[in-house]
């Protein structure tokens, strides 16, 4: 803003030094004669009179209010300026421009679940953008009563019902509310829809509404991430005979993972081998020798059926009766 005197001609800006604002209402109400109207680019300025909307001006550019604005002015086009004679107006300035805003629920909110029966406790986290659409419906609801309106304002309305839209939206259609990030766009859709209706009523339109994440309770991720372990553990047989697969594609050299779990496996074999091995040998060592062997040898008293030299039957007899040989 310019400064401003009876002698000195105005000049009507906003320069927008504050992020964030919606729009902006010129203070000083005196328009003097030679004052310039300047509109930078994403603003519209309306001139007001008495409460009534009387011109609105949209184009970026320097303006002389004399000759470029007043012959516009509804009511005012016959107004002449006078040495004491201010035109007594007010411009309010819109910003045209479409607005980024983060939000996240203040509080947890407990969503109905199966099992739990507090619910579920959740945040959200997301952004949401937003515009003037409807300038008479903000100058109605909104300018007459404040000098600005920023996205503070914005966001503390719309934080205010995002909890019941929330839970409304979560428990449509079955959801699983373990895995509310899958179905996070179509959520956001439908709260979307429901903002915009309701900021309309101010004038004020939501073009688009994104939740970025849900967080859970610390509880509830080691839960699933447990989950998630057993379920790779139940499948650690079929894990390991890809891994032998691929071990033994890629040879020793070079296998990686695979390689590793297959040197695994081949050594807990080997090693429960050896085991089964060691405990038949002394299974059979623990057991009392065989009676009755069916070809008793010399040294024991008995003759054997055969002789062992030659093959020839004993009979019974102490040496064999071909080839002489001592059976026992």
């Amino acid at each position: 803003m310019g400064f401003f005197s009876n002698q000195f001609s105005n000049v009507i800006e906003w320069n927008e030094t504050k992020e964030g604002v919606l729009f902006y209402k010129w203070q000083n109400q005196e328009i003097k004669k030679g004052s310039k109207l300047i509109i930078r680019p994403g603003q519209d300025a309306t001139f007001l009179y008495n409460g009534a909307v009387e011109g609105v001006f949209e184009q970026e550019g320097s303006y002389d209010i004399e000759s470029d604005i007043i012959p516009f002015l509804t009511t005012l086009k016959s107004f002449r300026f006078g040495f004491n004679t201010p035109l007594r107006a007010e411009v309010l300035f819109i910003n045209t421009k479409e607005i980024l805003v983060k939000w996240g629920t203040k509080n947890a909110i407990n969503l109905p679940a199966a099992g739990l029966p507090g619910g579920m406790p959740i945040r959200a986290f997301g952004t949401f953008n937003c515009k003037i659409v409807e300038h008479d419906v903000v100058i109605e609801k909104l300018a007459g009563i404040r000098q600005t309106y920023t996205v503070d304002d914005v966001k503390e309305r719309i934080v205010a019902s995002l909890d019941q839209l929330l839970m409304s939206w979560i428990s449509k259609e079955g959801r699983d509310m373990f895995n509310l990030q899958a179905d996070a766009r179509n959520i956001a859709k439908g709260i979307e829809s429901d903002l915009d209706t309701d900021m309309r009523k101010i004038g004020i339109g939501i073009t688009d509404f994104t939740i970025e994440s849900f967080s859970y309770p610390e509880e509830i991720k080691k839960m699933q991430e447990k989950a998630a372990a057993q379920s790779m553990v139940g499948d650690i047989n079929k894990y390991t005979q890809i891994a032998a697969a691929d071990g033994m594609g890629k040879g020793s050299a070079g296998g990686g993972l695979a390689s590793d779990m297959v040197n695994l496996q081949m050594g807990m074999a080997i090693g429960q081998q050896m085991v089964n091995q060691m405990n038949g040998n002394q299974n059979q060592a623990s057991q009392p020798a065989p009676m009755n062997q069916p070809n008793q040898g010399a040294g024991t008293g008995v003759a054997p059926k055969f002789c062992p030299n030659c093959g020839t039957p004993t009979n019974g007899m102490k040496f064999c009766g071909n080839c002489g040989n001592q059976l026992y």
